[in-house]
Order: C-alpha cells, then structure tokens, then sequence
C-alpha cells in the first residue's frame, strides 16, 4: 500500500485494457523470426495483459510461471518460483527466441531477473515499468516513478475517493 512519500497511481480496468492493448502494438513486429511462437504470463498480474495481447497477436501458446515478491502491502526480498516454465518451451525455442514473457509491471527488476534467467532469448513487455526495473524489459507503455504504488483494477473496490484538496490521495 502508498506510504507518506509514495504517489497513488490508480489504473481503472479500460485504462489498464488499452495500455494492454498499446503494448500489444508495440509488439506486433518484435518477433525475430516474424511470429511469436509462445508467450510467458508471470502470474497473477500478467495474465491479464497476456490475455489481450494473445488475443491481439493470435498466439495460441500460452505458458505461466508463478512468482511470489508482494504481498498486499508491499514488495518482499525474495522472490518465490511456485511454478516454472516448462522444460520444453525452454529446450524447443533455444532458451525463449521468438518467445514472449508479458507482465503488468516491472518494479525493482527482482521478478524480471529470475524470469530472463529462466528465458535468456526471450522478448520482454510490460505495461508499466519504474525504473529500477526498466533495463530488464525490452517493450513497455508507461514508465512511472520509483515511489509510486499503482492500484490495479483487480485490487481496487467501487467506493467513494476524497479530492486531493481535501486531503485525499
């Protein structure tokens, strides 16, 4: 959650859907060879922008792998692999070409590090990015500061918002 020095960011799902759908553009003609084989959603966040963007780009291919660094509040050290790649993808593709891992955000690089670990070939997209996190992805929509907590539209409720003149966020 936004501390004392942090700025709120709130994204409401059409903004979120066509900055999706922005980074779906973007990577139309990324692909090496012409055409994404497969695509890579780190999971939870990134399956929502995975699912436009395989809509968008016809990719029929859809692998996960499940990371864990946040809790509802804030971002852990250590970064958690429930579920990887499978072995594969990894050995079909030479090690992600033609690939493409799709996440909501890039923070602290911390996830984007073990995944482009996993997946050296890769190509990867990210709808925001900040930037610590920045240099580890290749394709991104909207970079925003380091001390801002974006609300994504799956952790936000329909509810009254103070103005900020009033001493709201």
């Amino acid at each position: 959650m936004s501390d004392a020095g942090e700025k709120a960011f709130p994204v409401s799902w059409e903004q979120f859907h066509r900055d999706s759908k922005a980074l779906a553009w973007r990577l139309a003609d990324k692909a090496p060879d012409g055409d994404w084989v497969a695509m890579v959603a780190i999971t939870r966040g990134g399956l929502v922008p995975a699912a436009v963007i395989a809509r968008e780009l016809n990719i029929r291919r859809i692998e996960t792998v499940c990371m864990s660094s946040y809790d509802y509040k804030e971002q852990g050290e250590g970064i958690e692999v429930i579920k990887e790649i499978s072995q594969s993808l990894i050995e079909e593709t030479d090690g992600g070409k033609n690939v493409l891992i799709v996440d909501e955000l890039t923070d602290t690089g911390r996830t984007a590090k073990a995944v482009r670990d996993m997946l050296p070939n890769a190509h990867f997209g990210t709808v925001y990015a900040k930037p610590s996190g920045r240099p580890l992805v290749d394709t991104y929509i909207t970079e925003v500061s380091q001390d801002t907590w974006i609300y994504f539209p799956w952790d936000l409720g329909l509810s009254f918002q103070s103005p900020i003149r009033s001493g709201g966020e």
